[in-house]
């Protein structure tokens, strides 16, 4: 059966083709996130500049990209950066920006709870929204190598963890990253991942919706609680469109 053929069945029968892990997965993972993970080295660069300005020595910027890997929380929570430290207000906003790994990891989780658990369970590790995108485009496709998000998430994280070590070391030069236009690099890339994703009319629905209540949200909402709903807004819009 070809892709072509694949990509017009309906997307239930789709779904429940087996999944495969294999070499061929995580190379084309690779392959296929380079670009990406360019325009992750260049706002991670941001990141590394801001540990710097922040107080963060070298070793703590580098075990802050390696444990936590989530660009949008780590930036927020250098505004938050101050001695005392304060944990609780710190893990709090962690947690609320990264609240969306749930609806992403749920949006996978058909086809990676065919994949023995330790392979899984590394491959979520390295879950990101450029790597869920990526992968998520495969998988639409009708590729069903769950190799191929260890492969993106390793190749983003690569990325992202030299380019913080980059950055704290070039901090002095790079004192204001909006004069090199390091900051519109976290826009363009998901902009340029919404239009790989994109299939057609259906779609300007759920993400019109998200758009939307993120903004209401961001305007009457204290802290980063926009991302969350506006997911959670997209995604049930999207789901009952898929219904009906």
């Amino acid at each position: 059966m070809t892709e072509q053929n694949l990509a017009e069945k309906p997307s239930v029968e789709v779904a429940e083709l087996p999944v495969s892990f294999d070499w061929s997965g995580l190379w084309e993972g690779i392959r296929q996130s380079l670009g990406v993970a360019a325009a992750v080295f260049s706002y991670g660069l941001v990141f590394g500049v801001l540990a710097r300005q922040a107080g963060l020595s070298m070793a703590e910027a580098l075990l802050m990209s390696s444990l936590v890997f989530a660009g949008a929380s780590q930036i927020t929570v250098l505004g938050l950066w101050a001695i005392p430290l304060p944990v609780l207000p710190i893990i709090l906003t962690t947690l609320v920006v990264n609240l969306r790994h749930l609806l992403m990891g749920a949006s996978l989780s058909r086809w990676f709870l065919q994949i023995p658990g330790w392979k899984r369970y590394l491959s979520l590790f390295f879950l990101t929204d450029e790597s869920w995108a990526l992968t998520m485009s495969q998988f639409n496709r009708g590729k069903r190598n769950g190799a191929f998000l260890l492969g993106s998430g390793f190749t983003i994280f690569a990325a992202w963890l030299g380019a913080t070590g980059l950055g704290r070391l070039a901090g002095n030069v790079l004192q204001n990253p909006a004069k090199w236009g390091l900051d519109f690099a976290f826009l363009g890339i998901f902009l340029a991942l919404l239009t790989g994703m994109y299939k057609g009319k259906t779609n300007l629905l759920p993400w019109l919706v998200a758009a939307a209540v993120a903004l209401l949200a961001s305007w009457w909402l204290p802290g980063k609680w926009y991302i969350l709903l506006g997911g959670l807004a997209g995604s049930l819009t999207g789901a009952f469109s898929d219904d009906h």
